[in-house]
C-alpha cells in the first residue's frame, strides 16, 4: 500500500438506513465500501478534475447528456439497473458520434435495500463502463425512508468528444437515405415484462443491453457520411423513426419482413397485444446513411459484437413527408405513429 492511502471504510449492516443518508461516517462508509472501491474515481473531492488530449485537438466538441433510470424489476435477465445507467448514457453519447469519456452516478436509495443489491449492482456498473472503454469519476447518494422510493434510482450523466468534422444530426436525413439496424427489437422490453411475473410468463428472453459505442466508431470509419443514428429505448423502433422523419422533414419507409424480431418476441406480442415497434431496447440503434455507403456501414457493424444482426430494413423518401410506414407483408401500407401512452412503465 502507497504511504498516505487508508484501507476503505467498511458497510457494517446488511441493510441502508437513514443514517446512511445522513453524512456522517455511516454515509462515508456506505460510499468508500460499495462505490467507491468499485469505480475508483481519480481522488475524493466534491468534483472530478478531469483532462484528455482529444478535447484540445482543434475543431472538437464536447458532447453532455443525462438520464436517470428507474426500472422496475431492479435486476432482470440480461441486466440490471446499473448496467442500464452506464450503458444507456454511453450509448446517448454514441449515437451523436461522440466518443464518450466519462460518467458521474448519483443513487437515491430506499431505506431498507440490502447492501449486497447495491455490490451487485456497483459491479455491472463498473463492467459495462470497462466494456465501453469509459470512466465513473464521480457520484453522489442520497437515501429516502421506507416507502418514499422504490428500491434504487440512478442518475448518470456522460462527457465525451466528437472529433473534428463529425456531424450527426436527424435533419440531415435526405430521401433516398438507407434505414439500418445493428440488431434483433424489442428484447428489453420483452425481457423486462417478463421478469415482472404478473402474466405467468415463461420465457428465456434476455434484455439486449449493450454499450454501442465501439460499433459507432467502426460504422463511421467505414462509412464516415453516416447521417444520424438514435438508440431506440423508450418508445421503441417507432418513435426513434418517427423523431428522424419529424426533423429531416422526410417520409420513412420500414419493411414488415425485414424487421429482425425474435420468434419469443412475437409471441409475447401476440400474447398481450403488444406492438414490438415500440417495445424498449437498450442496445439496438437505428441510423441513417446515403445507399452508396450502406454495405460498407453494414459490413462494419457485423464485424463487431453488437452488430452481428445488423440489417437493412428501410429507406427515407419524399412521399408522405413526417410519416413512417410500414409495408406489411400482406402488400399493404400501415402507418406507424408515435406511442401514444405507455405499453410498459418503469422500463429504464
Amino acid at each position: 500500500m502507497n504511504a498516505g492511502l487508508r484501507p476503505a471504510r467498511r458497510v457494517v449492516s446488511d441493510r441502508v438506513t437513514l443514517a446512511h443518508g445522513g453524512g456522517g461516517k455511516a454515509m462515508r462508509d456506505l460510499i468508500e465500501d460499495v462505490f467507491t472501491s468499485v469505480f475508483a474515481p481519480p481522488g475524493m473531492e466534491d468534483q472530478a478534475r478531469l483532462m484528455h488530449p482529444s478535447v484540445l485537438e482543434p475543431g472538437a466538441q464536447l458532447a453532455f447528456t443525462t438520464d436517470s433510470f428507474v426500472v422496475s424489476p431492479m435486476e432482470f435477465p440480461g441486466g440490471d439497473i446499473g448496467t442500464i445507467a452506464v450503458c444507456g448514457t454511453v450509448n446517448d453519447l454514441a449515437v451523436g458520434g461522440a466518443r464518450p469519456l466519462w460518467l458521474s452516478a448519483a443513487f437515491i436509495i430506499e431505506e431498507g435495500v440490502p447492501i449486497t443489491t447495491l455490490r451487485r449492482i456497483a459491479a455491472s456498473m463498473q463492467r459495462a463502463a470497462e466494456a465501453a472503454g469509459v470512466r465513473i469519476v464521480t457520484g453522489d447518494t442520497k437515501v429516502v425512508g421506507k416507502g418514499s422510493g422504490d428500491g434504487v434510482f440512478v442518475t448518470t450523466s456522460g462527457v465525451g468528444v466528437i472529433p473534428p468534422g463529425r456531424t450527426l444530426i436527424a435533419s440531415s436525413v435526405q430521401p433516398g437515405d438507407v434505414a439500418i439496424v445493428n440488431g434483433v427489437l424489442g428484447d428489453h422490453g420483452a425481457a423486462i415484462l417478463a421478469a415482472r411475473g404478473d402474466m405467468a410468463l415463461t420465457t428465456d428472453i434476455q434484455s439486449d443491453c449493450q454499450p454501442l459505442n465501439h460499433l459507432m466508431e467502426a460504422v463511421l470509419a467505414a462509412a464516415p457520411a453516416v447521417r444520424c443514428a438514435r438508440d431506440a429505448t423508450r418508445g421503441g423502433l417507432a418513435s426513434a423513426l418517427n423523431e428522424i422523419a419529424d426533423a429531416a422533414g422526410v417520409g420513412i419507409e420500414i419493411m414488415e419482413a425485414d424487421l429482425p424480431l425474435r420468434a419469443e418476441v412475437k409471441g409475447v406480442c401476440e400474447i398481450l397485444g403488444l406492438d414490438p415497434l415500440y417495445l424498449a431496447n437498450e442496445g439496438t440503434l437505428v441510423l441513417f446513411t446515403p445507399p452508396e455507403q450502406a454495405e460498407a456501414a453494414l459490413v462494419a457493424m457485423r464485424a463487431t459484437k453488437a452488430g452481428r444482426g445488423a440489417c437493412i430494413i428501410g429507406r427515407a423518401t419524399t412521399a408522405h413527408p413526417r410519416t413512417v410506414v410500414m409495408k406489411t407483408v400482406f402488400g399493404g401500407g400501415r402507418i406507424v405513429d408515435m406511442l401514444v401512452g405507455e405499453q410498459l412503465p418503469r422500463i429504464c
